[in-house]
């Protein structure tokens, strides 16, 4: 039988739909979500949530037109299926296929592409802003989800949306997560409105009362009436108050699985005068069983993560990941120590503090998606003579640049900052690889920069940092380390000293962190093709060991460097700026990223593509151990 999905190529054929067919539509890209996800993996829960939203979102406004902004746009799958990208969806998050969020190269419909969390409502008042200048008459619309407003770039946008436009939708998609549970202030507000008992009474109401009226004027009528009544809540203040002092007018809250309210509401929203905020409450993971029971799991999953067919999950196995290693050794520093305390950013699952928590709670801190908070309430706390580990991915980290310089660094304040993804972030592509930090991060003065190369050394440096007075930072990988066992008792690191892992005259490798491997098996390569290979772990970016790496520079024909990290200002760079203060002259190849933002795929696929290998390693390095085994030994070098 066919699929009614089979015939959506464009936003136009949903509108062809009869109303009582979308809900038919809406259970067979459920059934397509749970499938194609269970083998390419990608963002499951918060697509499930968003089915009804999206089908009445394109029911009502007319992309590419009218412009959509998703905050996080990884909730945009039903957007891309329902936009001409049906045929390839098998292909999301795989190398060469369609991206895991919004990307404005992707398609026409995809106004505004963005991986981070926080952005919609600044990006959409600027397009909204744009468009009035220019008498156009089109509409704005941000999808956000609940978490975005735990992000203080959310609420200088609020401050300046009814200065600078009339027209706006804003949607808040509260779901009460974002990977893990909603903490804060915000989320409590939001919670409120949804389970005082009046309100929701009012609001089934109201919902009968909209349902009665199919011509505008009725809709107008009962939503205006809505919002007039709602202010009449006895709950000590009005719910909707924080956004209507705003000035953005609040209706809600608003069943997000209800299509014929959504499509109701959202017309009226269409002509709404004034900016408005439609308050739709979501159940994420709609329509999965299993994923319903476990949120947090579900948000992101990996491929095979569980049986479509079966409707089960499968079993997963294999050594520790490095963001479990952090975890654990941070639990082992706590109890050592009472002033040791954990940060993160909303990231508790991603970043496993959620190990730590159970164990040390009145030490664990979730302070939302607030990356430049985090930065600062660390800054705080370490004033006081703790010392927080402060959890942030490589890539969300960029977001508290300032902070890490002007509060942190300036101060010369004991807080550590512990960067999971540093490097590759895999199939969630440019948003996520942690490609950038070693650049942003060692121009900083005070600042100490550390890369493990396995899961002990990565214990170790957790340990060091615990033990060093001023602010350091340590990059680690995504996933599963070598497999390398942690030790029982971690030891000190020497800070600013490298690990020489082998002796040579001829060649130094340099393999940072988790590169290390390819260094080790690039020198057997040039060794077997008789040439003396020294390999060194730097272990530290800053302090570089200039010592060790110059002395063993001195005598060779060639340095290589080797990083999961971008070339430009990278660790190969500062090996440079090391041997050329020191008169060294030897020429240097860096291996590394470059200047482009990476797409998605397999990480040993990418690093393929763009010569980050053992093969072209040694292809790069030979020609300068060629060119000095062919002169002649009493040749005058000029």
């Amino acid at each position: 039988m066919a699929r009614l999905l089979d015939s959506i190529n464009s936003p136009a054929d949903v509108k062809k739909l009869p109303l009582d067919q979308l809900p038919v539509l809406a259970q067979e890209i459920r059934d397509e979500l749970i499938a194609v996800l269970a083998k390419t993996g990608g963002h499951l829960g918060p697509n499930l949530g968003v089915v009804e939203l999206t089908i009445a979102l394109h029911r009502v406004f007319d992309t590419p037109t009218d412009s959509f902004v998703f905050d996080v746009s990884h909730q945009a799958y039903v957007h891309k299926l329902l936009t001409g990208r049906r045929d390839r969806f098998h292909t999301i998050r795989q190398a060469g296929g369609l991206n895991g969020f919004m990307l404005r190269t992707e398609s026409e419909h995809d106004s505004y592409g963005a991986g981070h969390a926080g952005t919609a409502l600044s990006a959409a008042l600027g397009m909204a802003t744009a468009r009035d200048l220019r008498g156009g008459t089109e509409s704005i619309v941000a999808l956000c989800g609940d978490a975005a407003f735990t992000c203080g770039i959310t609420y200088e946008a609020l401050n300046n949306i009814s200065d600078h436009t009339k027209r706006l939708v804003v949607i808040l998609n509260d779901n009460e997560w974002s990977i893990d549970k909603n903490v804060g202030a915000i989320a409590k507000h939001l919670t409120n409105i949804v389970t005082n008992p009046r309100y929701e009474n009012l609001h089934r109401s109201m919902e009968k009362f909209v349902q009665r009226f199919t011509g505008e004027t009725g809709k107008n009528i009962a939503l205006k009436v809505e919002g007039t009544v709602k202010g009449l809540i006895s709950t000590g203040h009005r719910p909707s108050l924080i956004f209507e002092e705003m000035g953005l007018s609040y209706y809600g809250p608003i069943d997000g699985h209800n299509l014929d309210t959504l499509i109701h509401t959202l017309e009226f929203a269409k002509h709404h005068e004034g900016p408005v905020l439609l308050h739709v409450i979501t159940q994420k993971s709609k329509g999965f069983e299993i994923g319903m029971s476990k949120q947090k799991k579900y948000h992101g999953v990996g491929p095979g993560t569980y049986d479509p067919e079966k409707n089960v999950e499968t079993v997963a196995s294999g050594p520790q990941t490095y963001s479990q290693v952090f975890a654990n050794s941070l639990i082992k520093l706590a109890d050592l120590n009472s002033k040791v305390v954990a940060i993160t950013g909303a990231m508790p699952n991603g970043t496993a503090l959620d190990l730590f928590q159970p164990k040390h709670p009145d030490r664990y801190f979730d302070v939302g998606i607030a990356e430049e908070h985090a930065v600062l309430f660390a800054a705080g706390m370490a004033t006081k003579g703790y010392k927080p580990f402060c959890a942030i991915y490589s890539t969300f980290l960029q977001r508290a640049f300032d902070q890490i310089v002007h509060d942190v660094c300036l101060q010369n304040l004991n807080v550590v900052f512990c960067m999971d993804r540093g490097g590759l972030s895999g199939d969630d592509g440019p948003t996520h690889h942690g490609l950038f930090d070693i650049s942003y991060l060692r121009c900083i003065p005070n600042l100490v920069h550390m890369c493990p190369t396995n899961e002990d050394e990565l214990s170790d440096m957790m340990f060091t940092a615990l033990h060093h007075d001023g602010p350091i930072a340590i990059r680690y990988p995504r996933g599963n380390g070598p497999g390398v066992p942690v030790k029982a008792k971690p030891a000190l690191v020497p800070i600013g000293k490298a690990e020489v892992v082998k002796h040579g005259t001829q060649a130094v490798l340099l393999g940072l962190g988790a590169l290390l491997p390819m260094a080790v098996e690039a020198a057997k390569e040039l060794e077997g093709q008789g040439y003396s290979v020294a390999v060194i772990n730097p272990r530290s970016v800053k302090p570089l060991d200039g010592d060790t790496i110059s002395f063993f520079a001195r005598s060779a024909e060639v340095v290589v460097t080797l990083e999961d990290h971008v070339l430009a200002g990278g660790f190969g760079s500062a090996v440079m700026e090391e041997l050329s203060r020191r008169g060294v002259t030897v020429p240097v190849v860096c291996i590394g990223w470059p200047d482009v933002f990476v797409d998605h795929g397999k990480p040993d696929a990418l690093r393929e593509k763009h010569g980050i290998s053992v093969q072209a390693t040694v292809a790069k390095a030979l020609p300068y151990l060629q060119k000095a085994k062919s002169k002649p030994a009493n040749a005058v070098v000029a």
